[in-house]
């Protein structure tokens, strides 16, 4: 009686997971056949990417937020911004031909994609970012009525709907286009990896390497987050997945449940500026400010190493402090038998360092990255059926020289092998579980470029409005005139704004707003062009760290069972390295290897910012070989500082410190040490 009453409920819930799981992997396909053989112009592929996104959201998201059961007109009006984004695709000629004068029919399909932008927007990420939205948006329209320099010459209703519904600077503008092209295929080499067992094998040789060290537990939320952060970028989704093993792992072996979570989302959150992938803010940044993708990589790599040296530093020192040891070294499984399982799924992120790093575009490196991702999947499950290593070794060389085709032939090639691989696959029940993983995968990349993509859509409102009413320029006047009494002044408003703006809104967003706003005012002040637009992207992340709305905290919080705001306020002195480095870069650029003073200069810069971030943590932790006193925290506060602020005699001033604290301390701790004995 109860199944039958609930039957028409179950079937509903089936058919409606069968809709959503076609439905995804119909936007992974699209993007797929986008990307490899572009048969479509980018216009109507950002069109066509923005009603997936749309479909997707309205499929999975109520009215009222948050995933679950949607009514059927939720359903169809999702199915309708589909229809709506094709109107791009078949009127595209008439489009461009009559650019500028919008028909009656134009202006219906415009102001219906905005609001469904507005809505699906709310609907994934809360109301924060619409409302930002929709006061930019309220300026365009209205903002001729300010007062003063904020004021406008004024723009009509059909102009505004022309700049962000038809053309490249609203909705369908850069953060779309990078969105469509590059995001999406990481995002979908990044799922692919994580389903193929990516997640077990950095969590084995985080384990194995760093497990059976003081504060072993923790170091392997450091190690296994910052990997995983080399291959999907994403903060808040590396809380989730590496989360749910580290942070009972830690909270098991003594540490704190804030200290746990605070650990888990700052390592998570480093992943956004890990190279080679980063965040997805790292490929807008490149196509905003038209320098290779690799320049910004390069840019990145040093503050990242500094970034989770600190977070490592921490771990070590509040260890220390707790009387806090690592994992038996026989339950560490061995990191070097863990490489050899899967070695296999290192070989995509090298292909795809070494052509990002040899100067292809991150759309070809990505597709290659993922094509030879899904080829070393299927071949691998396949050449485990084959007895004996000779067969192996035929097997893998000549899938090789199958694949080296595509020197020749292009994409095709690889295309032709994945179908054959899949038939072969297809024919027995383990090659039918791999084709499932990769099925999976699909959806999964799908879901996860869902928000982004949203988010990168919406902001686009923010850009058009901006680069129709010059509002942009205003805001810039006011931080260069700040700035040209203090750069210092200028640089703590741009990092209140990013950190403000970040309390509800995501580091994507956050950063498009601020770049649009301020990084343009530091670069007039003489900050170079990379370092400006860094300088927002960190406090970007920052803010996701920093109560009282801390996204990664907030995810960590339910896994560590503790406050997000207990959370949030460990995090930020866990991450006192991502407040700092971007002021030291600010004023010593080499730190991202920008500038011409050389590679001394570089190596100069990184030593002192080592020993800064070394003060910082014993200063805050409050010990190093042992417990210290306020007089010692004290002056490696001061000398961390003196490090950091680059003014004539700081720098001495600083080292001296440095080598007296560090130097009394030792001594110190040594003649305790020799007492007690």
């Amino acid at each position: 009686m109860i199944q039958a009453a609930d039957s028409p409920a179950v079937d509903a819930g089936k058919r409606m997971l069968r809709v959503v799981f076609f439905s995804a992997i119909l936007f992974s396909v699209f993007q797929l056949v986008s990307s490899a053989f572009s048969p479509l112009s980018s216009t109507v592929v950002r069109a066509l990417h923005v009603g997936f996104l749309l479909l997707l959201t309205f499929l999975l998201y109520p009215v009222r937020g948050g995933q679950g059961p949607t009514s059927i007109i939720t359903k169809l009006v999702g199915f309708g911004a589909l229809a709506l984004a094709t109107y791009h695709w078949i009127y595209e000629a008439d489009l461009v031909a009559r650019a500028g004068e919008l028909t009656d029919a134009d202006m219906a399909v415009g102001i219906v994609t905005i609001a469904l932008v507005f809505e699906a927007a709310r609907r994934v990420m809360g109301p924060a970012l619409p409302l930002i939205c929709l006061a930019f948006l309220g300026y365009a329209l209205f903002g001729e009525h300010l007062p003063g320099a904020l004021g406008h010459r004024g723009y009509g209703l059909d102009q505004v709907v022309g700049q962000l519904a038809f053309g490249t600077e609203g909705i369908y503008g850069t953060p779309t286009y990078v969105s469509s092209s590059y995001i999406f295929l990481f995002i979908l080499f990044g799922a692919f990896l994580e389903q193929a067992g990516m997640i077990t094998l950095f969590t084995d040789f985080a384990l194995g390497t760093v497990g059976h060290t003081k504060g072993g537990p923790a170091k392997v939320s450091v190690v296994s987050s910052g990997l995983m952060g080399t291959i999907n970028g994403s903060g808040v989704a590396n809380v989730v997945t590496t989360g749910q093993f580290t942070i009972p792992l830690m909270k098991k072996f003594g540490y704190k449940p804030a200290f746990a979570g605070a650990v888990e989302a700052t390592s998570s959150m480093g992943g956004q500026i890990m190279p080679p992938v980063m965040g997805a803010v790292a490929f807008i940044m490149a196509e905003t400010i038209n320098v290779p993708y690799v320049e910004i990589a390069k840019a990145a790599a040093i503050p990242a190493l500094l970034y989770f040296f600190t977070v490592f530093w921490m771990v070590h020192l509040e260890a220390g402090r707790a009387g806090l040891k690592g994992l038996p070294k026989e339950e560490c499984p061995d990191p070097w038998v863990a490489v050899r399982q899967r070695w296999y799924l290192l070989l995509p992120l090298i292909g795809l360092v070494y052509l990002l790093f040899a100067g292809f575009t991150p759309m070809f490196a990505g597709m290659v990255g993922l094509a030879l991702t899904v080829v070393l999947i299927f071949g691998a499950s396949l050449a485990r059926r084959l007895n004996g290593t000779s067969l192996r070794l035929i097997f893998w060389i000549a899938l090789g020289l199958a694949c080296s085709a595509f020197a020749k032939v292009g994409i095709i090639s690889v295309v032709v092998v994945v179908a054959a691989l899949a038939v072969l696959l297809a024919v027995r029940r383990e090659g039918r579980d791999t084709l499932k993983v990769a099925v999976t995968a699909l959806v999964e990349g799908a879901l996860h470029a869902m928000p982004v993509g949203v988010a990168c859509a919406l902001v686009g409102v923010i850009i058009g409005s901006l680069t129709l009413t010059g509002g942009a320029t205003t805001f810039a006047g006011y931080i260069i005139q700040i700035g040209d009494s203090s750069l210092f002044l200028s640089l703590v408003l741009t990092m209140l704004t990013c950190l403000v703006l970040g309390m509800g809104i995501p580091t994507i967003p956050n950063y498009i707003i601020t770049s649009s706003i301020a990084a343009p005012a530091l670069l007039e002040l003489g900050v170079p062009l990379i370092v400006s637009h860094m300088f927002v992207f960190y406090f970007g992340i920052m803010a996701d760290l920093t109560p009282p709305v801390a996204l990664a905290a907030f995810a960590a919080a339910p896994i560590a069972k503790e406050t997000g705001l207990k959370i949030g306020m460990k995090a930020v002195q866990i991450a006192i390295a991502g407040f700092i480095v971007p002021y030291m870069a600010v004023y010593a650029p080499e730190l991202m290897l920008q500038g011409d003073k050389g590679l001394d200069a570089t190596v100069y810069v990184v030593f002192k910012a080592l020993l800064a971030v070394t003060l910082w943590g014993i200063a805050v932790v409050g010990y190093f070989r042992s417990p210290m006193n306020v007089i010692e925290r004290v002056l490696a506060f001061v000398a961390a500082s003196c490090l950091v602020v680059a003014m004539p005699i700081t720098d001495e001033i600083g080292f001296g410190l440095a080598a007296v604290v560090l130097g009394w301390h030792i001594w110190r701790s040594r003649s305790a040490q020799a007492l007690t004995v």
